[in-house]
């Protein structure tokens, strides 16, 4: 089995409730900045990383000045129309202060469905890790509506990792992994830090259902996420985002967190798998 140390192309998928402050919704700088610098230094051991970043619905809405994150389509992609040059803007400022470059890619349903857009898209992620470019990805909610069924990216970061052929996708939540029942409400729950098949076991321990206004994925998506990931054959760690050096310890093979093990399924086709389930 591999090593967590033998990781050579890695995804990492940061929520919105992870980069913002939840007393007011606004972003939490020094969040961003300890992510970003833990990325340059994966990039730095000569590692392949990809971000997939929510977060530009929640910063467009902050600009706007919406209290609350909005529930109808159209105000959700006005918001993100706004938020997504101001994440970006912020990102490629933070990685310039580490001499890293990231690029922007964003991405629709129909790019994975589409032959020749997916091929396109493959192209560029490859191009992009051959210059050392770190890819920053999200959902184009400006013109897509299917943000709800990539829950918050969790689906998304997913889809990235089989593309890309990565061998690690994290999740990084605002909980320490998958549990036997919700920590929130049953103080006996506990950690599950290993997975080597998802079956309806492992989908009943899931509770449809996150705790914050900004995001919108639970650990359904997240488990969603572990079955295209690992039929991919890549490796999913869930960890806690509260501390981005986790990121350090998952090399080590000494982390906090559920692994979800790769299992290489040779008749898992990706754009069948979307059609299926996300329609």
């Amino acid at each position: 089995m591999e090593t967590a140390k033998e990781y050579k192309r890695i995804v990492i998928k940061i929520g919105s409730s992870s980069l913002t402050h939840p007393e007011t919704g606004s972003v939490n700088f020094l969040k961003m900045e300890k992510l970003v610098r833990a990325i340059c230094d994966l990039r730095n051991q000569g590692k392949d990383v990809c971000l997939v970043s929510s977060g530009a619905i929640a910063v467009g809405r902050d600009a706007i000045g919406l209290k609350e994150r909005p529930k109808d389509i159209s105000t959700k992609q006005a918001c993100a129309a706004v938020g997504q040059g101001r994440l970006m803007m912020t990102y490629q400022k933070l990685f310039g202060e580490y001499n890293q470059t990231s690029g922007q890619v964003l991405m629709t349903k129909n790019t994975m469905i589409n032959p020749v857009s997916r091929s396109n898209a493959m192209n560029t992620f490859e191009e992009l890790f051959k210059l050392g470019v770190v890819p920053i990805v999200n959902e184009n909610d400006t013109v897509s509506t299917y943000e709800m069924q990539f829950g918050d990216n969790d689906t998304l970061s997913a889809l990235v990792s089989c593309l890309v052929n990565a061998d690690l996708l994290v999740l990084l939540s605002d909980i320490d992994g998958l549990y036997t029942d919700d920590p929130h409400s049953n103080p006996n729950a506990k950690l599950i830090k290993d997975v080597t098949e998802i079956d309806n076991s492992i989908f009943d321990m899931a509770k449809d259902s996150t705790g914050s206004n900004v995001g919108t994925g639970g650990m359904a998506t997240k488990l969603t996420a572990a079955k295209i990931a690992t039929y991919s054959g890549a490796d999913m760690i869930i960890a806690n985002a509260n501390d981005f050096s986790v990121l350090y310890k998952i090399l080590e093979d000494d982390f906090v967190g559920t692994k979800f093990h790769a299992q290489k399924n040779p008749n898992f086709v990706l754009e069948n798998y979307i059609m299926e389930t996300i329609g």
